[in-house]
């Protein structure tokens, strides 16, 4: 294990505020990120500033990969090869930190709506804590060799970037990792700290929509109609039984109705309902079977009402969908030392799997599949963290308008975390008889499902990734 000495590059000068003949400080640039905030598949300036961050080290980079996304490459002689990624995408979300630096951006979305704009979700972190990285690891070539791949991914929050920068040819195009590295900053653990979940570790996740037909009438003669309303009702609730009753109680699954809308007036039966759901599993099966089952139970109950067949609701499943995110067993035992060594051993815990979804998932799941890690960084300021358990209440969670991480111990973490792990993983390749196996066939995933399911021994509240 390489012995991680980050004070060779004053990592405290990096997070405190440069001089006038050096590179702005981290804290510079956290906080012009923060303040100038994009959304998904529009992150150009966001882009623009990460490249010359890389470019001034000396990377290789390469801009608009799979939209706004960019690939900075640095070959240091023979050896692995570690990919690194940050996200760079924000929320429509009118922020209420109260901060100096806080977003008070504006835009027009994809739909033509003028919305707020905010890094609610920490990707300002994520970028902040890639470039000290990348700095880092810079100062250190001495310590190691290979090749870093560093790529900052649009469209996370939409779960839909990654794969577009893998269409665009990322493993082709560049250099094919051999790990494939990312954290998360976690609403639920105080900054400074590190979380960890081998195996599954967030979930797939999936939009479906159903457009319930009826035959709309008067609310006074409703023997006259057929009630997509309570038909709609009727399939909500039976939707209750897929968790319950299909999959094994053993397997994590979620499906929720997250929005119904239909009708006009009081008196009167519309001909048509519209639901929103979001369906999440670890496994590939499960999914499947909560897809097949909103399906069956649609038409099912359609059939029940009466419904001719044309007039059966239609489902549908959105594009843009996340994998489940497997996080490498062998991959995490290799690195849990190493970040205990660089943050303390107190500083690092396993944590639950969780529900959210995190497109990460995708680097790792191509043929063959490569391993990979994404770890939470806790980002709570450690007296607010106190305070909160003290009393009870729950702490903003990421998407929150609230959210507002402790950035220069996050950060700080941050930087010495990955740094850590890429030099640990640009030492030296594993012999051929350790290859590290990467995501688990078919057959293993129900096991592994379940097994991720079981508590681990610092449970934490759901932090919600992407989506």
């Amino acid at each position: 294990m390489q012995q991680l000495v980050l004070t060779l590059i004053g990592l405290t000068t990096l997070i405190s505020a440069a001089t006038a003949n050096e590179p702005r400080s981290l804290m510079d640039l956290y906080q012009h990120l923060h303040s100038h905030p994009e959304l998904s598949f529009h992150e150009e300036e966001t882009a623009a500033t990460l490249a010359a961050e890389l470019e001034r080290l000396g990377f290789e980079v390469t801009t608009g990969v799979g939209g706004h996304g960019l690939v900075g490459v640095l070959k240091n002689g023979e050896g692995p090869t570690v990919l690194l990624r940050a996200d760079m995408d924000a929320l429509p979300v009118r922020e209420q930190t109260g901060k100096r630096y806080a977003s008070t951006v504006t835009t027009t979305d994809d739909a033509g709506n003028t919305v707020p704009v905010m890094h609610a979700c920490g990707h300002d972190v994520h970028m902040t804590s890639w470039v000290g990285t990348a700095r880092a690891l810079v100062e250190q070539k001495a310590q190691w060799a290979g090749t870093l791949v560093m790529i900052g991914q649009p469209a996370e929050e939409r779960g839909a970037g990654a794969r577009a920068m893998l269409a665009d040819g990322l493993f082709e195009r560049f250099p094919r990792p051999d790990f494939n590295l990312a954290m998360h900053v976690s609403a639920n653990l105080p900054a400074g700290t590190l979380g960890y979940t081998p195996g599954y570790a967030l979930a797939s996740v999936d939009s479906v929509d159903i457009a319930v037909h009826g035959v709309g009438g008067h609310g006074a003669y409703p023997h006259t109609t057929k009630d997509p309303i309570v038909l709609a009702a009727q399939i909500v609730t039976s939707l209750q039984t897929l968790v319950s009753r299909v999959i094994p109680p053993v397997e994590p699954g979620v499906v929720t109705v997250g929005s119904i809308h239909g009708g006009t007036k009081h008196n009167i039966i519309p001909d048509r309902v519209d639901l929103q759901i979001t369906v999440r599993a670890y496994s590939q099966a499960t999914r499947d079977a909560l897809i097949d089952g909103i399906r069956q139970i649609a038409q099912g109950q359609a059939q029940a009402a009466g419904l001719p067949e044309d007039k059966w609701p239609e489902v549908s499943v959105q594009d843009e969908h996340t994998r489940s995110t497997y996080n490498n067993p062998e991959l995490v035992d290799r690195l849990v030392p190493v970040f205990e060594s660089a943050l303390g051993e107190a500083q690092v815990q396993a944590v639950d799997a969780v529900m959210g979804g995190e497109d990460f998932s995708e680097y790792g799941l191509t043929d063959p599949k490569i391993p990979s890690l994404i770890y939470w960084l806790g980002a709570v300021d450690p007296r607010t963290y106190q305070a909160f358990q003290s009393s009870g209440e729950s702490l903003p969670s990421l998407h929150s308008p609230f959210f507002a991480p402790d950035a220069p111990q996050t950060i700080e973490a941050g930087v010495k975390a990955m740094t850590a792990a890429a030099l640990e993983l640009l030492d030296e390749p594993p012999a051929p008889d350790d290859t590290i196996a990467a995501q688990p066939d078919a057959d293993e995933a129900e096991t592994l499902a379940a097994e991720s399911a079981a508590p681990s021994p610092a449970p934490a509240e759901e932090t919600a990734a992407a989506q």
